[in-house]
């Protein structure tokens, strides 16, 4: 699938102005943006979280669309995408810790949903959220699913969103 899209026009709600620069979340299409997430996912996962970097970075970053999003030029958010199973997971969400708190994860999610809704064709969108996280995306419209298991030694549970009914309402 050839992804055409570079950046997503997101509800200015979501975007904060910062002294003249704009967040942004875009779909990684150039070397740098690749660079950039894998920084992002560095400093969160490896570094904060102490998860190994084999278990990090895998298999599937080949095959998944990756976004970034950037305060100016600074990569401060990163998350991926992919279908399994007919299903659109969302995988690797994370945000710096000195941008947590204003509105980054909700515009990464939000733009990896209308990406999922206006170049797939799936109903359901699924994601593993570490157990603190779940109010997050509760807010987001996610709903528990299933029992709580461990990823990297972190406990996590799934979630999951219907996007069909987003897209024919």
């Amino acid at each position: 699938m050839s992804i055409d899209i570079k950046v997503l026009n997101i509800d200015q709600n979501y975007r904060e102005e910062k002294e003249g620069k704009m967040m942004k979340c875009i779909i990684a299409t150039e070397q740098k943006h690749f660079y950039d997430q894998v920084l992002v996912r560095k400093e969160v996962f490896i570094i904060e979280q102490n998860v190994p970097i084999e278990e990090e970075f895998d298999q599937h970053d080949r095959e998944a669309v990756q976004f970034v999003v950037y305060d100016g030029d600074q990569a401060v958010g990163a998350g991926r995408f992919r279908i399994v199973d007919n299903k659109g997971k969302i995988e690797r969400i994370c945000v710096l810790k000195s941008h947590r708190k204003r509105g980054i994860g909700r515009l990464l999610i939000e733009t990896i949903e209308t990406y999922a809704m206006t170049n797939t064709d799936i109903d359901t969108l699924i994601l593993g959220a570490q157990l603190q996280a779940m109010p997050f995306y509760e807010r987001l419209g996610f709903q528990a699913d299933g029992d709580i298991f461990l990823d990297a030694n972190i406990e996590h549970r799934w979630m999951k969103k219907d996007i069909k009914k987003l897209i024919s309402s």
